[in-house]
């Protein structure tokens, strides 16, 4: 930072507990030692989102407590992992919003770090993690994603669905119709601010070995993800996903022009003309498209 760049700003970090009872304590520990070190002004919020494992008593034993470092909200039903930091967000009073996790992964030391990004002009900051340190299992998986995202975006993505990051809370209340209850909130957030052409900063950070059993599955998952991401570049920039189909039937097309030519009635006349039209209408879709969004987003 130069010396021109403000502050970094107060915070509210948002954190969904679900059935991590084993967890909490030490999670309430590295809070009182992280929230003196951050921005004046900023405190933490811990969602119980219905858990079932002794996680809510404890919570409870935790929150009671005259110096307790969090506020804590309740979910009378399980409801998600995006649905709680949703309430988080609701429910939070300061312009910027920090997310984590309850299991112990992410450095949240570092989050000084990301608001110093903040503070030099980021609209969003979000702690890489290393993909050596990651489930083997899941590496796979988060390769496809990260690049999938990137193209669709037209922006690099290292790490598309890390928990650790900071954005704005008008942010998320403006996407907020867009924000899944699952775990694929981070996904979208990260999809739309990206689309949009707004600056978002990638820090490498360490990740844990997490504590209990993750509620993801890489495979089950990953259909779910890439449809999410399709979906975001649809609604933010259509052309990147009509575009390139619409070029391909339109050369296709072309090619058969071009091999009708030389080989006379080797190429039927319908199936190039279809796949011709199809392209053009491919194009046509993606600029109407392109041009509603533009206009809804204007």
């Amino acid at each position: 930072m130069t010396a021109e760049t403000p502050p970094p700003p107060a915070i509210t970090l948002v954190i969904p507990v679900y059935n991590e009872r084993n967890s909490l304590r030490p999670l309430d520990e590295r809070l009182r030692e992280l929230l003196p070190a951050l921005p004046t002004g900023s405190v933490a919020i811990l969602v119980n989102d219905a858990s079932t494992d002794g996680s809510a008593e404890i919570l409870a034993d935790l929150a009671a407590a005259q110096d307790a470092p969090f506020r804590l909200l309740r979910h009378e039903r399980n409801r998600g992992y995006g649905a709680s930091l949703k309430t988080g967000i609701a429910a939070a009073e300061t312009e910027w919003i920090a997310i984590s996790d309850a299991d112990g992964t992410y450095p949240l030391e570092r989050l000084e770090d990301l608001l110093g990004a903040i503070a030099d002009g980021a609209r969003m900051a979000v702690g890489q993690r290393p993909l050596g340190q990651q489930p083997l299992i899941r590496r796979p998986a988060k390769v496809f994603l990260n690049r999938f995202a990137s193209y669709l975006s037209g922006t690099p993505i290292p790490d598309i669905n890390s928990g650790l990051r900071v954005f704005r809370r008008d942010d998320a209340l403006r996407l907020r119709r867009l924000l899944p209850d699952g775990f694929s909130l981070t996904t979208t957030i990260t999809m739309a601010l990206t689309t949009e052409g707004h600056r978002v900063d990638f820090l490498p950070i360490t990740y844990g070995k997490r504590e209990g059993r993750s509620k993801i599955s890489p495979f089950r998952d990953l259909g779910r993800f890439t449809l999410l991401i399709l979906q975001m570049a649809m609604a933010f920039n259509p052309l990147r996903v009509f575009g390139p189909a619409a070029a391909a039937l339109i050369a296709l097309g072309l090619a058969l022009l071009v091999v009708r030519a030389f080989l006379q009635e080797t190429v039927a006349l319908a199936t190039t003309v279809v796949v011709l039209i199809g392209g053009v209408q491919l194009l046509a879709l993606g600029l109407l498209a392109d041009l509603i969004n533009r206009r809804g987003g204007g």
